[in-house]
């Protein structure tokens, strides 16, 4: 036992994931997703939105018969009827959204009213198909607190099992994602939390660790951060920032991320950036010579963590203008070793231009 509290992972790459623009996984990508995200250590998949027809219900279907060792769980409108699809294909939980800020109450001409009674019967008839209901107040962070209080209490008393806050639209921030955690669970309600961000102004990943921190239970993430408009909060960097944590932890095991992110990349058309965090092609490269002579020594100086913790290959130093002897002269060891006789001439070209 290590003594850190476990933050519970829902991936939502196979839905929220794929609701961006241009992006659409076939059958066999989804099930190659979806085993390779069991295998990592996700508690649970939410794995596609059932009313939209019965070719996406029949993929959830799929991955529900793989029988893999983590809840799999459809998003559903506030609606019998698609409670009722959800039941149809198989699943052991569903989650429901509902709109609780003003801006989304009116597009759809419904009211507070409308959501708590809703929440009441919705709850009371998902429990008749599922074990496990989650609810989801949408665009939290845009709502009045006194009725998103009202919306927790309700969720609570009626049997929800869990409560989604999510950050719509991206618009939070860590120290108000802290306030909102904190003035939730002072309601005194045992409902767990999960927190599902949006990057919008590229605090995704930063709001769900500090929600993690601040008592949720729950975060919803997806693959390097796929999402609509700039994406979501990204499992692996909240999965590395727990591994790193003192206090929080998770099941997901580091090292098979960067051929997750990598498969997850080639389905959708989305490259990886260079710079991307954990799994960018250029993060574990170096040519600062301050840095590079103390990596030399120690490879955790100027790193977080060793590459192969995250399935990356080792360090890599690369010369340019801010090279010093020492890597120059690494480098032509390094090279010697491997037997590189052109490539160390080169670079002992370079360590005498070095000398002058």
């Amino acid at each position: 036992m290590s003594g850190k509290r476990k933050i519970t992972i829902v991936d939502t790459t196979l839905r929220d994931g794929e609701q961006a623009p241009g992006v659409s996984f076939d059958i066999l990508e989804k099930i190659a997703i979806a085993l390779m995200l069991a295998d990592a250590g996700v508690d649970e998949l939410e794995a596609g939105i059932p009313a939209m027809g019965e070719a996406e219900r029949d993929e959830i279907r799929a991955l529900v018969s793989l029988d893999l060792p983590c809840r799999i769980v459809p998003w559903c409108r506030a609606l019998e009827s698609d409670i009722r699809l959800a039941a149809e294909c198989g699943v052991q939980g569903v989650h429901m959204g509902f709109p609780v800020s003003k801006i989304l109450l009116d597009t759809m001409s419904k009211d507070r009213d409308w959501v708590l009674e809703s929440l009441d019967r919705l709850v009371a008839y998902a429990s008749r198909y599922f074990d496990f209901v989650s609810v989801g107040a949408k665009d939290a962070f845009r709502c009045d607190f006194d009725f998103l209080s009202s919306f927790y209490i309700m969720a609570s008393q009626c049997g929800a099992d869990r409560i989604r806050i999510a950050d719509t639209v991206g618009t939070a921030t860590p120290s108000r994602v802290k306030r909102m955690m904190q003035d939730l669970l002072s309601l005194g309600c045992d409902l767990p939390i999960e927190f599902h961000g949006h990057n919008d102004l590229g605090m995704a990943t930063a709001n769900a660790f500090t929600a993690a921190e601040a008592g949720a239970e729950a975060v919803s993430v997806t693959v390097n951060g796929l999402g609509e408009r700039a994406g979501n909060a990204a499992l692996e960097e909240i999965a590395m920032a727990l591994h790193l944590d003192d206090n929080l932890e998770c099941s997901i095991r580091p090292a098979g991320l960067t051929e997750l992110c990598r498969t997850v990349a080639a389905a959708s058309g989305r490259n990886i950036p260079a710079f991307k965090p954990v799994t960018g092609e250029d993060i574990f490269k170096h040519e600062s010579g301050i840095h590079c002579a103390a990596l030399i020594k120690d490879p955790l100086s100027f790193q977080p963590y060793l590459p192969e913790t995250a399935g990356r290959e080792e360090s890599r130093f690369v010369l340019g203008k801010h090279s010093g002897r020492n890597v120059v002269r690494h480098l032509i060891r390094e090279c010697r070793t491997r037997s590189c006789d052109t490539a160390a001439s080169e670079l002992q070209s370079v360590a005498a231009a070095y000398s002058m």
